[in-house]
C-alpha cells in the first residue's frame, strides 16, 4: 500500500506545512504520478479532467443553495424564524436553549451548511439568551453545537458532494438525513433539560405559554417556513431535481426579501451574489482538482486494493462503522467537511460497499462525523466564529462546547447501531 501512503501521507504533510488544500491536492497527484512511473501522461489531461468534472448539472446545486442561504441571512428571515421558535418552545425551562436548537434546525433546511447557520443565527441567538440571563458559556456551547445539524438536514451541500462522488441518489440522501438530524436536535434539547434539572447550568424562570404569540410569530415566519417544505416536497414528489430545488430556493429567497418583506436592497443582493461567487469558486476549484486526484487513485487501483483488505477483515458491521467513524472524527479536526469528502470518498466508499455497508447509511455516518470538526479544535470554523461573536477566548469557547459533544456522539452511535434511522425513509419514498 505504498501508493496509499503517498496519497494520504503526502497530502496531509503538505497541508501541515501550510500549503492551501487545492495546491496540496494537485502537488500530491503529480508526486504520485512521478513515483509510480506514470509521469508520461500528458499535462493537458489535468485540465481536461477538471473541466469535464465541473461540466456537471448536479454540482450546480452547490452555488445555488449557497446563494439562497446568503440571501436569507441578509433580511429579516433569521429573526422571524428565531422569534417563532422562541414562542413555540420558550415557555419551558431552558426555553431559549430549546428555541436555539429549533431555529437552527429550521434554518438548516434552508442553508445546508453549519457555517451559514452559525453566521445567520448565531449573533441573534446569543444576544437574546444573554438578555434573558443565560450563562454565556452555556449560550455559546448550545449555539455552536446546534449548527452541526446544518450539514445533515436537506439541502445539505456535503450530501450533494458525497452523492455525486459515490454515485448515490442525492434525493435519497436528503431523505436519509431527516431522521438523524431530528434525532440530534432532540438529543441536544435533552442535554439542556439535563443541565437545568441537575443544576449544572442556572436556567432563568420560563415565561408563560402564549398561544397568541405563537400564532403571531408563526404568521410572520410562515413564508420562510414554506421553503423547506418546497425543497423536500418538490424533490420527493418528483417535481424537480435537487439542482432545480436550489434554483427555486434562490428565487424564492429573492422574492421573499425583495418583493414581499422589502428588506433586501440591490446593494445587499449584490453582496450576496459576490459572497456566493467567492465561496463557490473555492469549493468548485477544490472539487475540480480533487477529481484528478480521485482519477489517479482509481487508475492505480488503490480503492480496489483497500476494498480487498477490508473484505478480508473478520469484523462485525457495527465495529467496522465505529472504526470508520473514529477515522472521520480525527480527519474532521484538521480538514473541512467538503475537503474531507472530496479526498476520502473515492478511497473509503468502495471498501465500505465491499464490506456490505449501505452507501446511503454510510454516507450519513460519514457526513455527521466529519461535521463535528466545525466545533472541535484546532481548526473548527464555528469555534472561531463564536470567539468573534461572544468575545470569549478560544479556550473558553472550546470548554463551553465540550458538554454538548455528548449528545452529538450519542446520535452517531445510535445511527450506527440502528441503520434504519437513515435507510427507512429513503426506502419508503422509493429511493
Amino acid at each position: 500500500m505504498t501508493e496509499l501512503a503517498i496519497f494520504v501521507g503526502g497530502l496531509l504533510g503538505l497541508m501541515m506545512i501550510g500549503l492551501p488544500v487545492v495546491v496540496a491536492i494537485g502537488v500530491t497527484s503529480f508526486i504520485a504520478l512521478a513515483v509510480t512511473g506514470a509521469g508520461g501522461l500528458p499535462v493537458e489531461l489535468l485540465s481536461l479532467r477538471m473541466v469535464q468534472t465541473l461540466n456537471n448539472f448536479t454540482l450546480l446545486a452547490i452555488p445555488l443553495f449557497i446563494l439562497a442561504a446568503n440571501i436569507m441571512n441578509l433580511g429579516s428571515t433569521t429573526t422571524r424564524i428565531f422569534d417563532f421558535a422562541t414562542a413555540l418552545v420558550g415557555f419551558t425551562r431552558g426555553g431559549l436553549g430549546h428555541a436555539n436548537v429549533v431555529a437552527s434546525s429550521i434554518f438548516a433546511t434552508m442553508s445546508g451548511t453549519a457555517v451559514a447557520d452559525a453566521a445567520g443565527l448565531g449573533s441573534i441567538e446569543i444576544k437574546a439568551m444573554k438578555e434573558r440571563g443565560y450563562a454565556l458559556d452555556y449560550t455559546t456551547g448550545i449555539t455552536a453545537t446546534s449548527s452541526v445539524v446544518g450539514p445533515i438536514l436537506p439541502p445539505s451541500i456535503a450530501l450533494v458532494v458525497y452523492g455525486w462522488l459515490a454515485n448515490v441518489s442525492i434525493g435519497g440522501l436528503f431523505m436519509a438525513g431527516l431522521l438523524p438530524g431530528i434525532l440530534m436536535a432532540a438529543l441536544l434539547m435533552g442535554m439542556t433539560v439535563f443541565l437545568g434539572a441537575t443544576g449544572r447550568v442556572k436556567m432563568p424562570e420560563p415565561t408563560p405559554f402564549d398561544g397568541g404569540e405563537v400564532l403571531r410569530t408563526g404568521q410572520r415566519a410562515m413564508l420562510p417556513l414554506l421553503m423547506p417544505a418546497i425543497i423536500v416536497g418538490g424533490i420527493w414528489g418528483g417535481f424537480f431535481t435537487p439542482t432545480e430545488a436550489g434554483a427555486i430556493a434562490s428565487l424564492y429567497a429573492i422574492v421573499l426579501g425583495g418583493v414581499i418583506y422589502r428588506d433586501l436592497t440591490l446593494k445587499s443582493l449584490y453582496d450576496a451574489f459576490r459572497r456566493t461567487l467567492m465561496f463557490s469558486a473555492v469549493i468548485l476549484l477544490i472539487i475540480a482538482v480533487s477529481s484528478f486526484y480521485g482519477w489517479i487513485l482509481v487508475r492505480m487501483g488503490i480503492p480496489q486494493a483497500l476494498a480487498g483488505q477490508v473484505a478480508s477483515l473478520d469484523m462485525p458491521t457495527f465495529a467496522l462503522l465505529i472504526c470508520f467513524a473514529l477515522f472521520f472524527l480525527l480527519i474532521g479536526c484538521f480538514m473541512s467537511v467538503i475537503e474531507s469528502i472530496l479526498i476520502f470518498t473515492p478511497i473509503v466508499v468502495p471498501a465500505a460497499l465491499t464490506a456490505g455497508l449501505d452507501p446511503i447509511h454510510f454516507g450519513i455516518v460519514m457526513v455527521i462525523t466529519l461535521s463535528i470538526g466545525v466545533i472541535t479544535p484546532p481548526f473548527g470554523t464555528v469555534l472561531f466564529m463564536m470567539v468573534s461573536i461572544t468575545k470569549l477566548r478560544y479556550g473558553q469557547v472550546v470548554k463551553a462546547v465540550l458538554p454538548f459533544l455528548i449528545p452529538v456522539i450519542l446520535a452517531i452511535l445510535l445511527l450506527i447501531a440502528i441503520p434504519g434511522l437513515a435507510t427507512w425513509l429513503p426506502e419508503v419514498m422509493g429511493y
